[in-house]
């Protein structure tokens, strides 16, 4: 292979270090540069609103790498850096600090970034954050170091309640505001919302649904939340996760295709021949659901980056991965496989109070499994997803019944 062409990756999260090292074991042997405007080691970033928050130093940070096996692999972080300027006619990407970079190929890993909603007030909010690198984490360990005591989370989602937990577990005072009536929104079970509700009060979080954020007000060295129904919550600091939008900034200049996110083909290359697209801020299609979709999930960084490398190296493989996710609170694991995307109706497997599932379909046929406490549920779900699975629902809800592949598929679907 030619070792005088260069790969260079924008981004060093999971999507763009695993390009990088997917790329030396595929057999690349040109250069490799990942540039990233981190300063820090690319770290994992799933445990920022989970474990990170409780650790006070630099141990509680897990690299995704050594900093040796960049070097053993000769693969050159260019960290604190950014790329301002990227030329697809020189083929060429420049730095902040005016270093010009060509390349032969061009790997987008450039995530998305936090919103900011257009709060009235919230130019001068008061200890005001996102979860979205360690900064953000060491911002709010150090302001609550100076005395915070009470936390307002804007949004329900994820990344609020794994915050909120994460914040009852040192003690603070914690307020989670939702516009919408219910905790995460976007899943297709009320069942599911209502539990973390329950879980989430039962711990001490005050959750107020249905309200929206109008205005931030700082008076007398007092910050004050107004909602729209013109409720006031007095707090100490606003930690803000209403969702993200795809840093469209590069792909922008490089005038690829774009439908809410980077549009890949089945092998993560843009519509330019010599571009690819990981992570986050891609939009690609998905065999199993039939329809192109964007995840904001480390499973589908990780995969695309090995796909990446096998086009670059001339092994192309279609990419054609099952999505996963997970999300930690108080003594809960959510492990989720599929999505929900085209299901139109679930059951529930309730083992007990702390261990049940989900089970989500499209008729009969297996879609998505919500796993609480029950790693069994999600692996079994994992592989009947796979399968395309049409289940048998009653011997699923009959706790007699073993939970397995072979046990809950449809009699005429054994031989699938």
């Amino acid at each position: 292979m030619d070792n005088n062409k260069c790969c260079v990756i924008i981004g060093g999260s999971h999507g763009g270090v695993n390009v990088a090292f997917s790329l030396r074991k595929e057999g690349w042997e040109g250069k490799i540069v990942v540039v990233d405007k981190d300063p820090n080691l690319p770290y994992q970033r799933p445990p920022l609103s989970k474990t990170y928050l409780t650790v006070k130093d630099e141990s509680g940070y897990i690299p995704l790498k050594g900093e040796q096996a960049y070097t053993n692999e000769g693969i050159e972080l260019l960290l604190g850096q950014e790329v301002t300027k990227v030329d697809k006619s020189t083929q060429s990407v420049e730095l902040n600090d005016g270093t010009v970079i060509s390349y032969d190929f061009l790997v987008l890993a450039t995530g998305a970034s936090p919103i900011i909603p257009p709060i009235k007030g919230i130019d001068k909010a008061k200890h005001l954050f996102v979860m979205r690198n360690i900064q953000d984490v060491k911002g709010i360990q150090a302001a609550l170091e100076s005395g915070v005591q009470k936390v307002a989370i804007v949004g329900g989602g994820y990344i609020g309640l794994e915050t909120a937990a994460s914040l009852r577990k040192l003690g603070l005072e914690v307020i989670v505001f939702e516009r919408e009536q219910q905790l995460l929104p976007k899943v297709k079970a009320n069942v599911l919302s209502e539990f973390l509700l329950e879980l989430h009060q039962n711990n001490g979080v005050q959750i107020e649904l249905q309200s929206s954020v109008s205005e931030i007000k700082n008076e007398c060295q007092i910050q004050t939340i107004i909602t729209s129904e013109g409720k006031a919550f007095e707090c100490d600091m606003i930690i803000m996760g209403v969702g993200v939008y795809v840093n469209q900034t590069i792909s922008n200049q490089l005038e690829l295709d774009y439908n809410n996110g980077i549009t890949v083909n089945a092998y993560c290359q843009t519509s330019a021949e010599n571009i690819y697209a990981v992570g986050d801020c891609n939009t690609h299609y998905n065999a199993i659901y039939d329809q192109s979709i964007r995840l904001e999930s480390v499973q589908n960084a990780v995969d695309q980056a090995k796909i990446v490398a096998k086009s670059i190296t001339g092994t192309s493989e279609e990419y054609n991965s099952l999505p996963w996710f997970w999300s930690d609170q108080y003594d809960v694991k959510l492990q989720i496989a599929g999505l929900t995307i085209d299901a139109d109706n679930h059951i529930i497997r309730k083992e007990d109070e702390k261990k049940w599932s989900i089970w989500f379909f499209k008729g009969d046929q297996i879609r998505s499994v919500y796993a609480i406490n029950n790693a069994k549920a999600y692996v079994v779900g994992m592989k009947l997803i796979q399968q395309n699975a049409k289940l048998d629902k009653e011997k699923l809800v009959d706790l007699n019944e073993k939970l397995s592949p072979k046990t809950l598929l449809i009699q005429n679907e054994i031989n699938v």
